[in-house]
């Protein structure tokens, strides 16, 4: 019997783009990104995580897109608002507030720069846990933090009641499959590329960049794959092949809000010390969305007037 204080749902999460206008958030663009995620019947959303640009916003840029998702997600979907730093302290001080803003729970990443030992992990994970009640999901994104949370130290971490998933974006399926094996964690696949190889494992979901752009193919994807219909599932899988590596093919989210953007939901703009793709990347990009992601969006507009 799990000893968690909160069940995360199973299926898609939403790494939600921050839609600026210029330097500014986009507050109309922001509540229409995200009546979109409901209407395509994800799970939840994951605001103002990496995919967010969380660590160029200010605290009140950040109060004001978690209380907004709480709002319009009550009831509808999961708000798991991203909280990490690389400072303990300051951790627990940003957790604090996602929990006083209404967050259901908050995602932490592990700390960057300082790149600290396991013992380093476990210390500072066991302190924000003890001190902030809140439902937490660990993430771990090497790629970005140049620290690894390893199995045994996830596994170690499942022993604390409100920590209750973790984000795997490690891009090793070796030890992906460890850590859902040894943890009494949800594990969630934080790299879209693996989705399907990481339910296959055993993990609960996704926490997605892709679904920025299809939140309902994502939904279905996942839907179809929990129902045990693999002729379904895999097919949709490799459809999204293409689009993954569209959303990756400079820095995460720059891509994909290019392609956001082309679809009119919001402006292109990033924040520094991000700047637009390069003049090759656009051209490639302006190819895709016309040749192939165009159609896929229509229908999913079609698809969700369909069902409202």
């Amino acid at each position: 019997m799990s000893n968690k204080t909160w069940e995360m749902p199973d299926g898609i999460y939403t790494a939600l783009v921050t839609p600026f206008a210029g330097d500014q958030v986009d507050r109309k663009a922001w509540q229409r990104l995200i009546q979109r995620q409901i209407d395509g019947g994800v799970a939840g959303i994951v605001p103002v995580g990496c995919t967010g640009e969380a660590a160029t916003l200010t605290t009140a840029e950040r109060e004001w897109l978690i209380r907004a998702a709480v709002d319009q997600c009550r009831g509808r979907c999961a708000v798991v608002a991203g909280s990490g730093s690389n400072a303990t302290d300051i951790t627990i001080e940003q957790t604090r507030l996602v929990k006083e803003w209404g967050a259901d729970a908050a995602m932490l990443i592990s700390p960057y720069y300082n790149k600290p030992q396991q013992r380093g992990l476990l210390a500072h994970y066991r302190q924000v846990a003890r001190q902030v009640d809140i439902p937490i999901v660990l993430y771990n994104v090497p790629g970005r933090t140049a620290v690894n949370i390893l199995p045994e130290t996830a596994a170690q971490l499942s022993a604390e009641p409100n920590i209750v998933a973790l984000k795997e974006a490690s891009g090793n399926l070796a030890q992906i499959e460890q850590a859902i094996a040894r943890c009494d964690l949800k594990v969630f696949s934080g790299d879209d590329g693996l989705n399907f190889n990481i339910f296959g494992l055993g993990g609960h979901g996704a926490i997605s960049v892709v679904s920025n752009l299809l939140p309902g193919a994502m939904s279905r994807f996942w839907r179809a794959w929990s129902a045990g219909d693999i002729n379904q599932a895999w097919p949709m899988s490799r459809a999204f092949d293409p689009i993954t590596s569209a959303c990756f093919i400079e820095a995460n989210p720059v891509p994909v809000k290019e392609l956001l953007s082309m679809a009119g939901l919001c402006k292109r703009d990033p924040r520094l010390p991000l700047v637009h793709v390069d003049e090759h990347s656009l051209t490639f990009l302006v190819q895709f969305y016309e040749s192939t992601l165009s159609a896929f969006m229509a229908q999913e507009s079609s698809d969700q007037a369909g069902s409202s």
